[in-house]
């Protein structure tokens, strides 16, 4: 199924200039929502994953049930102060400062094969972060994968692992 027709164009959001790729309606429908999973999951699958890596907030929505999907476990990526108990951080630049994203200490066990997960690929610095975030943790990274990618972006340049996109804008 063509998923692009379930993005929706937004000008001027968050700001004046920006034209934002919502994807609210891909997930408000059925048919193309299953698509959607079902079609990262043809790309995760190949990486033989352990476990799912998720980054707050809307790459959870793709993880939770791409894990289900391919029966590995799910492991939430949070901004710092999110999560209960020991935590992993990672702090790493931004264009003006730092930001920091954290794992449960006992998310990942050494040696898990992981695959990383977000919505959108866009300048990929919080994608990098949270490779080097669960290879900190033991993790070996084998993949990332989004549902759609900022091409101009040149976001995957920051990637060192194998990356999918169902759409490139």
């Amino acid at each position: 199924m063509d998923l692009k027709p379930f993005i929706r164009d937004v000008p001027d959001f968050p700001k004046p200039g920006i034209l934002f790729r919502d994807i609210s309606p891909l997930l408000g429908d059925a048919g193309a929502w299953r698509s959607c999973v079902d079609q990262l999951a043809e790309r995760i699958r190949p990486h033989k994953p352990d476990l799912l890596a998720g980054i707050e907030s809307r790459g959870f929505l793709v993880t939770a049930p791409l894990a289900l999907a391919l029966g590995c476990g799910f492991v939430m990526v949070r901004k710092r102060g999110k999560l209960p108990g020991k935590t992993v951080p990672h702090t790493y630049q931004l264009e003006y400062g730092t930001d920091t994203i954290e794992i449960q200490d006992d998310a990942v066990t050494p040696g898990q094969r992981v695959v990383v997960l977000d919505d959108v690929l866009a300048t990929g610095g919080t994608l990098a972060a949270a490779i080097s975030l669960l290879r900190k943790a033991g993790a070996e990274v084998r993949g990332a994968a989004c549902i759609l990618e900022l091409t101009f972006l040149d976001g995957r340049k920051r990637l060192d692992v194998p990356f999918d996109a169902l759409l490139a804008y």
